[in-house]
């Protein structure tokens, strides 16, 4: 059994993308992890495919590439199946940093930016759905989506 204990709620960071604090909500039920983020560009580079965001949260614009892995059908919360461009890159949730999938989705009308999905807990987490911000350290009373 894995050792870290999430709460439904915890602050994540993206090392690679320069993008700390995250507000995350844990959600077993969801297969695949999201970030809010309006894709500006879809583009090669030395042979590579990469994709250009912007992730918008507390009330700034963060401009990010990153590798595009796929294009995805993926289905949202409300049964909505999207189309969706899917990247690689660093998650990092309390100590553990590990390479997390994530879809690029437009999340504006949800309380979080960012989803962790079971996949990327698989193996590595437990989550006690009772309690929030077990890893997120002394600032996670603060700012959106935090109550």
């Amino acid at each position: 059994m894995p050792g870290t204990v999430l709460g439904w709620r915890e602050l994540v960071s993206l090392p690679e993308l320069g993008l700390a604090g995250i507000p995350a909500k844990i959600d077993t039920g969801a297969r695949t992890s999201s970030l809010h983020a309006e894709v500006l560009d879809d583009f090669t580079r030395d042979g590579q495919r990469l994709v250009r965001f912007a992730v918008d949260w507390g009330g700034q614009r963060h401009c990010c590439e990153a590798v595009h892995v796929d294009l995805r059908g993926i289905t949202s919360s409300n049964g909505e199946k999207q189309e969706r461009f899917v990247i690689k890159t660093p998650l990092m949730i309390g100590n553990l940093t590990f390479r997390a999938e994530l879809s690029l989705a437009d999340r504006s009308q949800m309380q979080f930016p960012m989803l962790i999905g079971r996949t990327a807990l698989r193996r590595r987490f437990v989550v006690d759905s009772g309690h929030s911000w077990l890893q997120s350290g002394g600032n996670a009373d603060m700012g959106p989506g935090r109550r």
